[in-house]
Formats: structure tokens, C-alpha cells, sequence
């Protein structure tokens, strides 16, 4: 069983920076594979970032890719998001979730989920 939390989300301006971060429980985070998924209103949920359980590989959207950053550190049973160059269409309530199966971007194979975190990127 893994317990997620998600924090550092907020209100920031067109251009800016945020980081995200995900807290897990339970002593196998290290065996999981991690994704960050988002969610904007009135849109479906989407795949932003993925990193393997090592953190060695990561695969990003294109809509996120050279501006969005994910990390890990095992130690601390942590992810991160680390997202610069925000624009407007980055607002969402942004999601982090555990997998057992790597380099997925489907929200239906992270058998584990956060309750999300609000980003709002505003001008």
C-alpha cells in the first residue's frame, strides 16, 4: 500500500516557476515507478511526466517537455515536478500516482493516486 501527498501547488505568474512535490508512505516507494498526470476544468486528465523507480529515465509530454522537470529521491520517499516557462494552459489540478509498470502515460495503469494539487498560472 502507498499513501501519496501532493503539495507546493499555487498561484504564480505567466513565466514563472513551481515545484511540486509528492510524499509517499510505505516502505516500496523505491519500487515504483512514478507519473505526474494533471487535470485541467472542463478537460480530460493528461499525461505530463514519468520516472522510473531508480529515477535514471524520465519521459515527458511534448506539451511539457524542455520546461518541466521530474525527479525523485528515494531517500526521502519523494517525487518532484519542477516546472518553469508556465503558461496559462499549465493550470490544472495536478496529480502524482505510483505504477508498477514503467514508461506509462496511462492515468488506468498507476494503481496508486494522490489527491492533487491546484496550479494556477495567471497573467
Amino acid at each position: 500500500q502507498v499513501q501519496l501527498v501532493e503539495s507546493g501547488g499555487g498561484l504564480v505568474q505567466t513565466g514563472g516557476s513551481l515545484r511540486l512535490s509528492c510524499a509517499a508512505s510505505g516502505r516500496t516507494f523505491s519500487s515504483y515507478h512514478m507519473g505526474w498526470f494533471r487535470q485541467a476544468p472542463g478537460k480530460e486528465r493528461e499525461f505530463v511526466a514519468t520516472i522510473n523507480w531508480s529515477g535514471g529515465s524520465t519521459r515527458y509530454a511534448d506539451s511539457v517537455k524542455g520546461r518541466f522537470t521530474i525527479s525523485r529521491d528515494n531517500a526521502k520517499n519523494t517525487v518532484y515536478l519542477q516546472m518553469s516557462s508556465l503558461k496559462s494552459e499549465d493550470t490544472a489540478v495536478y496529480y502524482c500516482a505510483a505504477s508498477r509498470i514503467q514508461w506509462s502515460s496511462r492515468w488506468a495503469d498507476y494503481e496508486y493516486r494522490g489527491q492533487g494539487t491546484q496550479v494556477t498560472v495567471s497573467s
